[in-house]
């Protein structure tokens, strides 16, 4: 396993040196998919709209979008990709150059993971789950990913009463330490998710995530790890998700301050996703594209490096075509922001007192279509009061 180094996302800037790297620095972007949403997902509502795919199939349908930006699949173990299938996932890599960046433990969706995975209360399930991430580690490493998600969807509770919540929490953070010193040098990247399909999800929220990591790394022993964490590389990243990010209310450029601020962001799913409602995964930019522009300005900010996952559920679409429609959102706001004036809006968020309204003027212009019919800015921020006290 290849740990790219994050420990610059983390650097602090003066606004003079924040103006020279967002004027030089832009937004590589590499794109993934997950191997899942390729075919039909199940759900209790209605039957598939669309024929079920094979893994050969789906990565089919993956090669031919390699020409349009796919980098990258993601895929969990073991259904997707496991010990007798891992020969066919190293040839489509050699045959396409799109690369496997995540091998992902499937913690969710056994029987016995029905009262938690990790956090299950029961020693056999929970040993169990443990070797199911120990397992997708090692076939991680094997495949040379850059890291492995963790999500716990099925580790949370509905009715809180009377659970040691503490105690369920200790679990989990536990049992992915032993997962993690049983396969040093592993880099995990968590992606946290409110609720669904439990109707709690332990640490559900982004700054949850953070405390996470900090807390499973206080707990790691193997030397490798401790070696890694002693040169300020950190093993337990995120790869926060626009949709939970929104599910849970959060504001998507705060949300993705948080683990960037500590060098710990891995990767990004992206998709788009009222607030609240159930996880929709609907394609990049569909919903509150100002919320994708902030968030892609943030990880300029910041310097990211990292690729931009697609996590969608096109039921109603060709998947391939989903794809591109979200890869071209991207690469729309990206270039949006990168025109950007950004020594003015250094400028204006640090003397908020003095570009009262810039922002939003500002933006609203840069927004518009060529040939607007729009004021000039300065008659815009031209406030009544300035011609009574001139």
């Amino acid at each position: 396993m290849s740990l790219p180094d994050l420990r610059p996302q983390a650097q602090s800037r003066s606004p003079d040196e924040l103006v020279d790297h967002l004027d030089r620095f832009s937004l590589d972007l590499e794109f993934t998919a997950g191997i899942w949403f390729f075919t039909p997902m199940d759900s209790r509502f209605h039957d598939h709209y669309k024929d079920d795919l094979s893994i050969e199939q789906r990565l089919e349908v993956a090669a031919s979008l390699a020409d349009h930006g796919l980098a990258g699949l993601e895929a969990h173990y073991p259904n997707e990709i496991n010990e007798d299938n891992v020969d066919l996932w190293r040839d489509f890599q050699a045959d396409t150059g799109i690369e496997l960046v995540t091998v992902i433990p499937l913690l969710f969706a056994d029987a016995q993971f029905e009262f938690g995975s990790l956090s299950n209360p029961d020693d056999e399930a929970r040993d169990a789950a443990i070797e199911r991430a120990k397992n997708a580690f090692r076939m991680a490493h094997a495949v040379d990913a850059d890291f492995s998600v963790v999500w716990p969807g099925i580790d949370g509770y509905e009715n809180p009463f009377g659970i040691d919540l503490a105690a369920m929490r200790r679990r989990f953070e536990t049992g992915l330490a032993e997962a993690l010193d049983a396969v040093p040098g592993t880099r995990v990247a968590f992606e946290p998710k409110p609720y669904e399909p439990r109707g709690h999800i332990l640490y559900g929220t982004t700054p949850e995530g953070v405390l996470l990591g900090q807390k499973v790394e206080a707990l790691l022993e193997a030397d490798e790890n401790r070696r890694l964490l002693d040169e300020g590389h950190k093993l337990v990243c995120m790869n926060p998700e626009v949709g939970h990010v929104h599910m849970g209310y959060e504001d998507l450029p705060y949300a993705l301050s948080w683990p960037l601020s500590e060098g710990r962001l891995a990767h990004t799913h992206w998709n788009s996703q009222p607030l609240g409602n159930y996880d929709q995964d609907l394609n990049v930019g569909a919903i509150s594209p100002e919320q994708m522009e902030a968030g892609l300005y943030t990880l300029k900010m910041h310097g990211y490096e990292g690729r931009f996952g697609l996590d969608i559920n096109p039921e109603r679409q060709p998947v391939d075509v989903a794809l591109k429609i979200s890869m071209d959102a991207l690469r729309a706001a990206n270039e949006r922001i990168d025109a950007l004036d950004h020594e003015r809006i250094v400028e204006a968020t640090t003397n908020p007192a003095d570009h009262r309204g810039f922002i939003e003027a500002y933006l609203a212009r840069e927004r518009a279509p060529e040939g607007a019919d729009l004021p000039p800015l300065a008659e815009t921020l031209r406030t009544a009061t300035d011609d009574v006290t001139s």
